[in-house]
């Protein structure tokens, strides 16, 4: 888990940053000249569970996620969340009224809100597959690459990419558990019923998984990023990172 503290101490709210399937916390790294300039206090980013270091769950649900986030927290801790599609939906239940982590409020970008039954079976295929191995880094960091999504926005060989990979015996494999995919669809207007925090759902202008019309539908505040497509977090942290300023 990255963890950084700003310039600022006291109760000011922690930034808790969210990474999306397959990717790990380490994909938040770029943003810490940012966060030292405009985040006043301390901000994590945890790997999800199945994901870089963090250990597996025994089946994957949203709430799983959410528990082995909070467990990762100080009792004290007052918490904004942003999270990155996954991230988004795991930020959500980690804000739900009944888990009793103090948040403050929820940003979820690039959350896929509709799902086919050919999407779904799609990733039912990809949790069910036996681990890849792979005979070099550059060969495991490409798949890694398409896997998180990042392919065409992160070189190959950018630190970033080491937390996602493994190597055992000369050969490279993902850190990631393949069955994370197996977590199915959220039900966004189940988790926004469940809490009770300002919630804004982001999305970049050119993100194929997820349409303004689709978001409007949930009744919260609806942020379109011009530009920027599903990782806007990775195209842009400023523009990303702007989307918190009412709650610094």
């Amino acid at each position: 888990m990255v963890e950084t503290s700003g310039g600022h101490a006291g109760r000011r709210p922690v930034l808790l940053l969210l990474h999306g399937m397959g990717a790990t916390g380490d994909v938040w790294l770029p943003w810490a000249p940012y966060l030292e300039q405009h985040w006043p206090g301390r901000w994590l980013a945890p790997d999800l569970a199945g994901h870089g270091w963090a250990p597996p769950l025994p089946s994957y649900s949203f709430a799983g996620f959410a528990r082995q986030v909070a467990q990762a927290l100080a009792p004290d801790d007052r918490l904004v969340v942003l999270g990155h599609s996954l991230g988004g939906v795991v930020g959500l239940a980690v804000a739900a009224r009944d888990a009793g982590t103090p948040v403050d409020a929820v940003v979820g970008l690039g959350i896929k809100a509709q799902w086919s039954p050919a999407e779904l079976a799609r990733a039912a295929e990809v949790a069910a597959r036996p681990v890849s191995w792979f005979a070099s880094r550059t060969e495991a960091a490409r798949r890694y690459l398409r896997v998180s999504g990042l392919a065409g926005l992160v070189s190959p060989d950018h630190p970033v990419v080491d937390a996602g990979l493994r190597q055992v015996d000369g050969r490279w494999r993902l850190a990631m558990d393949p069955t994370a995919f197996a977590v199915g669809e959220p039900d966004l207007a189940a988790l926004l019923a469940a809490t009770d925090v300002p919630v804004v759902l982001a999305r970049g202008e050119n993100d194929p998984m997820v349409s303004d019309e689709q978001l409007k539908e949930y009744g919260v505040p609806v942020a379109t990023l011009p530009g920027l497509g599903h990782n806007a977090h990775v195209e842009d942290p400023a523009a990303v990172l702007a989307l918190l300023d009412p709650y610094r």
